[in-house]
């Protein structure tokens, strides 16, 4: 079966936008990073949400967060540490809207070595800001 130029065209440009449109449509991640709060250090854990009303758990356990859309949570190392696993390398992030329907479930990569030693650790870099 031989397929022409002018049927190839269309064909790859539908298989063009179709992967556009499921990429911009992939929710962001959250991200995390040790930050100090007082005396001791937290986890900031930042995200995204379609709804301001929206709620936010991390591993089941609902949070308080700052901000709208773009929203941000401080959680004490103590209360991360409770909630994961040993050794873990990332903890769940949900966000549910007011009608009880999720938003998104991710993960978010914790900060290298936080739960616990990392043993073939090849390269790390470490910058200033």
């Amino acid at each position: 079966m031989v397929l022409s130029r002018r049927f190839l065209g269309p064909v790859f440009a539908a298989i063009a936008a179709a992967t556009l449109s499921s990429t911009a449509m992939a929710e962001p991640i959250p991200k995390t990073r040790l930050v100090s709060c007082g005396d001791e250090s937290c986890l900031l854990i930042t995200g995204q949400r379609e709804n301001m009303k929206s709620l936010v758990s991390v591993n089941g356990h609902p949070v308080a967060v700052e901000g709208r859309r773009a929203w941000q949570a401080r959680l004490p190392l103590n209360a991360v540490r409770a909630w994961a696993e040993p050794y873990s390398r990332s903890v769940a992030v949900t966000v549910v809207q007011p009608d009880g329907i999720t938003e998104s479930n991710s993960e978010a990569s914790l900060p290298i070595g936080l739960m616990g030693h990392v043993p073939n650790l090849a390269t790390l870099i470490v910058t200033a800001r």
